[in-house]
């Protein structure tokens, strides 16, 4: 029952936090983290001083939009880094959002904030699914309340702009992984996936992976029961370079 209260209330139960299937090194991670991924605020990029021509050259800084990249290779130190350094509320909540379901680090969730002022669509979004992680994690009141929060987080940024990326994004995983009963809906889930490649297709400046769509795209697509469909995305993405973490997902699928 507890378990599914929590699945209820959580918008998003990250695949790599809760099933073993969904990544084959989980064991090496259990005991720490596995490789941090998440964005660099791109305002910290170049700190050097013009009117200086002695000093040292900056190491270079993780870029917020290679967060993605990271979160694919599942490189966590260029997460952790990107947090430490982010200079904007949006970058901060991206590598948060990012680093977490690597890590399970209950730090990362410990001060978020339950609400925003003067808050984008994207920002919403990203803290609906902080607090769908942090639902996950506590106990049968607190993921009640979490998950409320989550679920109110994202109809806000639903409000604001329905399409952008991580809208469809986190929604579409809510869909995916809400039982029926309390509004998940796999057809759904597809086509917000399906809606997410399309804007994907003409925003390249988006730190979202085109295969990262693809990939929940298709497992949605299982869940959906809609097999022809499900089976041509697989061997489009058999075929392609993917990165560790969609490799992974594509051998052993995240389970629903």
């Amino acid at each position: 029952m507890n378990c599914l209260v929590r699945v209820l209330s959580a918008i998003v139960p990250h695949p790599l936090a809760r099933s073993p299937r969904a990544c084959p090194i989980a064991e090496r991670v259990a005991r720490c983290s596995m490789r941090q991924l998440f964005l660099v605020p791109l305002l910290l990029v170049l700190s050097v001083s013009l009117a200086s021509t002695t000093s040292s050259p900056l190491p270079p800084l993780a870029m917020p939009d290679s967060s993605h990249i990271h979160y694919a290779n599942q490189d966590v130190d260029q997460l952790r880094a990107g947090l430490e350094a982010a200079g904007e509320r949006s970058d901060e909540l991206l590598y948060r959002y990012r680093l977490y379901p690597l890590t399970e680090d209950a730090e990362v969730l410990s001060d978020i904030p339950s609400s925003l002022d003067e808050a984008s669509a994207r920002e919403l979004a990203l803290l609906a699914g902080l607090w769908a992680y942090r639902a996950g994690e506590a106990s049968t009141l607190g993921a009640i309340r979490y998950g409320r929060r989550s679920v109110n987080l994202l109809n806000a940024a639903r409000e604001k702009d329905p399409l952008d990326p991580f809208v469809l994004l986190i929604e579409g995983q809510s869909l995916l992984y809400r039982p029926s009963m309390a509004g998940g809906n796999p057809h759904m889930a597809a086509d917000r996936f399906e809606q997410l490649r399309t804007v994907l297709d003409i925003n390249d400046d988006v730190p979202i992976e085109q295969e990262e769509a693809m990939i929940w795209h298709w497992i949605a697509l299982q869940e959906a029961n809609e097999n022809d469909r499900a089976a041509s995305l697989h061997d489009e993405l058999a075929q392609a370079d993917l990165r560790p973490l969609y490799r992974q997902f594509l051998e052993s699928p995240p389970q629903v």
